[in-house]
């Protein structure tokens, strides 16, 4: 069964690590790894650095939010150039489709934060030129599109700003796909009242089972399934956990929040988003190898063929053709 998974920090850990491409590195995903686990597509995300963590780092990796973006694309482009026959390259459907035909994993290139956007529709564009497929609006600060996610209930409520309301149009009129995950209760809400395609949570879970801000409440769920998006499963054990500051991701936990999603969204909801290379603790699935323990948990769970291909492909599928181009 083909899986689409709509986030990893791969390319982060690969540029902090000093590596220059993505084959057979000790980290959750790999070439190796995502062939093993029969992963189709995977969406790659550019994470910008948070502006503390990067004053940090050493003066010679002092670097600015483009040059990184350019730093951490080129070791995706050193990849598909070093195994062309094994990782391409996806701009759309169309290459999904191609790609997958000749055997080769499609690398979708996103952005996490758009914080580097900083205001202007012409970076939007920028970054298209670039491959940027896919922006997760904000990470978990203030940025030019607005507030994120927080346990402060006057700051959650807040929505996008004025540039934000401007760039949603912008980024569907491009074909790039807007991502909700990270941002506050009231932003989501705005993404739908303006937004005129399906837009997605790619890496958030059930705030009814796991109280985390980060997680999607049930009319969130409900508004995310009636727009036609979807919500990728994330493995971070305190957006599974009950328990926030539980460092287990457990199948079972996994199982329940996608038996949820589809009791509250339906079946069209469902869709995969590891999270992987940017989360810790003891994971029941530790790298994409290992993705089959979860479809035969879901299985025996009570899923059906149909509803488990949704879950793996066919939505977020269904989503791609929808919205990129």
């Amino acid at each position: 069964m083909s899986l689409i998974d709509l986030h990893c920090d791969t390319l982060m850990k690969a540029w902090h690590d000093g590596k220059t491409d993505l084959n057979s590195l000790p980290y959750s995903i790999d070439l190796n790894k995502l062939e093993k686990g029969k992963v189709s597509a995977q969406f790659f995300a550019m994470f910008l650095l948070p502006e503390d963590f990067l004053a940090a780092l050493p003066e010679k990796k002092q670097i600015t939010d483009d040059d990184y973006i350019l730093a951490l694309r080129s070791i995706l482009l050193q990849t598909i150039e070093k195994y062309p026959d094994r990782l391409a390259m996806a701009l759309n459907a169309k290459d999904l489709d191609i790609n997958k035909e000749k055997g080769r994993i499609s690398a979708f290139l996103t952005i996490e934060d758009g914080r580097s956007v900083e205001g202007h529709l012409e970076k939007l564009k920028y970054y298209y030129e670039l491959g940027v497929r896919l922006i997760s609006l904000t990470w978990n600060y203030e940025n030019c599109f607005g507030f994120p996610n927080s346990p402060d209930s006057v700051e959650m409520a807040k929505g996008l700003k004025p540039f934000g309301k401007e760039a949603i149009p912008y980024m569907e009129e491009l074909g790039m796909l807007v991502d909700v995950s990270h941002l506050s209760d009231g932003g989501f809400f705005d993404v739908a009242q303006i937004a005129s395609k399906p837009f997605i949570a790619s890496h958030s879970n059930c705030r009814a089972l796991s109280t985390h801000p980060r997680n999607l409440t049930d009319d969130m769920i409900r508004v995310l399934a009636q727009a036609g998006g979807v919500a990728g499963l994330n493995f971070a054990p305190a957006f599974l956990h009950p328990d926030i500051r539980s460092k287990e991701s457990r199948l079972e936990d996994m199982s329940r929040h996608v038996q949820h999603l589809l009791q509250i969204g339906g079946e069209e909801v469902l869709a995969l988003g590891t999270d992987f290379d940017g989360i810790s603790g003891n994971l029941e699935v530790a790298d994409a190898s290992q993705l089959s323990c979860l479809i035969d948990r879901l299985k025996k769970d009570g899923l059906t063929e149909r509803q488990l291909d949704k879950f793996c492909f066919e939505n977020a599928l269904r989503v791609i053709k929808e919205t990129i181009k």
